[in-house]
This record gives C-alpha cells, sequence and structure tokens, in this order.
C-alpha cells in the first residue's frame, strides 16, 4: 500500500468542491436519463405501438454503446482536460436524452437510445477522475463512496419523478427536468478549475494515450475482471429481484411505502444501497480500499439466508437491504480504487474503458441466473450465482493490488 503523505498535507486547490459536485451530480444525472427509460417500458410500448420487448431491447443498445462513449470521451479528457470535454458530454447526453421522448418512430428511438449510450458511457471516467483529483486525499474515500451513490440516487430520483411529475405533467416532463440540471453541472464545471493532475501529467498526443494503456496492460486485465466480476455482482442481485419477490404470491400482494412491494422494495434497498456506498467509502479511507471491499462482500455473504430464503416480507426487506449495502458498499470503493491503480497521463480514459468494458462482458450475468432459476428454482439460482461471484471477487482482491492515498498531484491537496 502506498500512502504519500506530502499530497495529505498539501492546501487543496481553490474552489475543489464545484469540481467534485459536477462530477457528482452528472452521474446522478446520467442514471436518472437511463432509468427513466426502466420505469416508462409500457408507456413507451404504447406509444409506439410495439411489443414491450422492443423498448427493453433499446437498453441493451444503450448498455453496449457505453464503451463506446468511454474510449470517446476518456480520450478527450486525458488529451485536453477535464472541464471542456465533462460538459460537452453532459450536454450531449441530456439533449439526446430528451430528443428521444420526442421521437417519431420507434426506429428514431432506439437510434437515439444508442447515441444516447456514447454519452453515459463517456461521463463515468471523466466524472469519476475530476472528482477523484480534485477531492483532498483524506477524504477521497468518502467523496468515491458519494460519487458511485449517484447512480441509485438517480433510480430513487427517476421513481420519485414517474409517482410526481409523470402524472401531473406527462411523462415527457422528466427530461425537461434533465436538462435542467445538465445545465447546473455544465454551470458549476465552468466555475471549477480544471486539474492540477491532468494539467501536470496531460498526455502530448493521443498517439502517447493508447501507448500508455498498452505498456499497463497486466493491470488493464485485472482491473477488467475485477469489474466484470463487480457488475456481476450488482445486476445479478438487482435486475430479477423485483421479479423473484413476483414469484411468491403471498409476498406479491403485498405493499410497501404505499404501492406494490415490485416497486416499494427497490426504494427501500436503494436507500441500502446509498447508505452502503457511504460507509465502506469511508472505511476504506481508513483500512485500505481491498480490505474495505472484502468487508462488503462479507456482509453480502451474511444477507444470503434473508435475501434469498427470507419467508416473511419483513425477512425479505432486511435481506435486500443489507445485500444492496454491501453491493454498492463495494462499488462505492471503484471510483477511488480504480483511479489510484490508473496511470497518471490516462486516467479518463483507463478507468472509464475498463468500467465500461466490464459492464458489456458481464451483460449475460442476469440472462444466465434466468437459466438457473428454469432448473433449480430462484432461491437456489440466486444464492449459486452470486456465491460464484462473490467468491471470485475475493480472490482477485486477495490477489490484486491497491495503491492507497496515491498522491495525483506534487500540487494538489
Amino acid at each position: 500500500m502506498i500512502d504519500d503523505t506530502p499530497s495529505s498535507t498539501a492546501a487543496p486547490q481553490s474552489r475543489w468542491q464545484f469540481a467534485v459536485a459536477s462530477g457528482i451530480l452528472g452521474w446522478v444525472l446520467d442514471a436518472f436519463d437511463f432509468f427513466v427509460i426502466v420505469f416508462l417500458f409500457d408507456i413507451l410500448s404504447a406509444h409506439f405501438g410495439v411489443r414491450k420487448r422492443d423498448i427493453v431491447f433499446t437498453i441493451t443498445l444503450t448498455l453496449a454503446m457505453r464503451p463506446i462513449g468511454a474510449l470517446l470521451f476518456g480520450t478527450l479528457a486525458d488529451r485536453f482536460g477535464r472541464k471542456i470535454p465533462l460538459m460537452v458530454c453532459v450536454a450531449y447526453f441530456s439533449l439526446v436524452s430528451l430528443a428521444s421522448a420526442f421521437a417519431p418512430s420507434y426506429a428514431w428511438f432506439a437510434v437515439l437510445r444508442a447515441l444516447y449510450g456514447i454519452g453515459m458511457g463517456g461521463y463515468w471516467g471523466m466524472g469519476a477522475s475530476y472528482a477523484m483529483e480534485s477531492t483532498p486525499v483524506r477524504w477521497r474515500g468518502l467523496f468515491s463512496g458519494i460519487l458511485q451513490s449517484g447512480y441509485p440516487f438517480g433510480y430513487l430520483l427517476a421513481a420519485i419523478g414517474m409517482l410526481t411529475l409523470a402524472p401531473a405533467y406527462g411523462w415527457r416532463s422528466l427530461f425537461f427536468v434533465s436538462v435542467g440540471v445538465a445545465a447546473l453541472v455544465i454551470v458549476m464545471t465552468a466555475f471549477s478549475p480544471e486539474s492540477l493532475a491532468w494539467k501536470e501529467h496531460a498526455a502530448e498526443s493521443v498517439g502517447t494515450l493508447f501507448k500508455t494503456v498498452g505498456k499497463n496492460w497486466r493491470i488493464f486485465v485485472y482491473l477488467l475482471a475485477l469489474m466484470t466480476m463487480m457488475t456481476s455482482l450488482s445486476h445479478g442481485t438487482q435486475d430479477l429481484y423485483p421479479d423473484f419477490l413476483r414469484s411468491i404470491p403471498v409476498v406479491a400482494k403485498t405493499n410497501v411505502l404505499g404501492m406494490n412491494i415490485v416497486y416499494g422494495a427497490p426504494i427501500i434497498y436503494n436507500i441500502g444501497a446509498i447508505l452502503g456506498a457511504l460507509l465502506v467509502g469511508e472505511l476504506s479511507q481508513r483500512f485500505g480500499r481491498r480490505r474495505a471491499m472484502l468487508f462488503a462482500l462479507a456482509v453480502c455473504i451474511l444477507s444470503i439466508p434473508l435475501w434469498a430464503f427470507g419467508t416473511t416480507v419483513a425477512a425479505l426487506l432486511a435481506g435486500s437491504f443489507i445485500m444492496q449495502s454491501g453491493v454498492q458498499g463495494a462499488f462505492g470503493v471503484i471510483p477511488a480504487h480504480l483511479n489510484e491503480l490508473s496511470p497518471d497521463t490516462a486516467r479518463s480514459l483507463f478507468p472509464g474503458f475498463v468500467y465500461q468494458l466490464g459492464v458489456l462482458l458481464s451483460s449475460p450475468a442476469v440472462a444466465i441466473e434466468y437459466v438457473l432459476r428454469d432448473h433449480l428454482g430462484y432461491p437456489k439460482a440466486l444464492t449459486i450465482f452470486e456465491l460464484c461471484v462473490i467468491l471470485t471477487l475475493g480472490v482477485l482482491l486477495a490477489l490484486g493490488s491497491e495503491r492507497h492515498g496515491r498522491s495525483f498531484s506534487s500540487r494538489a491537496g
């Protein structure tokens, strides 16, 4: 473990809070724009006169384009600075998302959601590097958790928007809200300082960037394996869980928070996800990135009896809350961990591309779980799949390395 003490005693850069806030808020907005579509499957299916599964397919298009966005915008951010590419990316994905709400046909809608995926994939690498480079080292773990918790928080805001704005002003109103938030992110970024770490380590050319990635191929492959398993853990515990609850007759008829449990439970366990990301992110600052993540994985294992085999609604809600606290707790360490292990000259491209490729490679996870369900039933299928993922992650973390507290710039706090 490396702890560069001079960085922790240096004065933080002026207005660093604006840079960190813009990185975090942009990721919340990105998740919000993504999850709005998840809540609109039935409405969009009727609007375009297509099957529901055709709308669901556009989610696949969005996810498949994310690595392209990470490659494109990550390269721009490492070559020309964090601020301008970040503002361009936010404006791009928010306007494309708004345009998709007014698509004249399903074909246009599908194309626009694919184009949106480029922006979604491009944002994380830039936002994470900008936030982590701007945050004083002593706060890096906490703000790593805050950044990553933006994803479940965006999910929550999309759900709240569907319950409040959509009934009053129509479903398209949600996309106008996102454009307003995007404008706020752009203004905050404009008032933020450019990253000192980028100024110190800026790549001389695009070719230099790709040479840097090539020279660090071993750590790239390791982090790709780590992110494939991490996203398998996240999607494997979330995506089918509402359907699992729906498959239990007594549970499926229960109301939670004034709504059916299929919709109420995700709100509860996403609150757990946010709290877990904040807590474990801070723990990683004190005890190291890998130890904190291993602790979070242990929490996941302990939650399985209630999460998959609970016999009451209370047990299932408690299990899902604890499970997501562990899952997103481990994920909350990822922004700091990936940035600390990435080479200086490619700190936007390297972690962003690894992250999004991991998303792509883990995309069959839910399908594998569903096949297991057909043969073993939901409880055993969820348990076997997640235990395999958690144990694999444990091995990767045990054999891996970290650079906890690494200094990104000799001039920043």
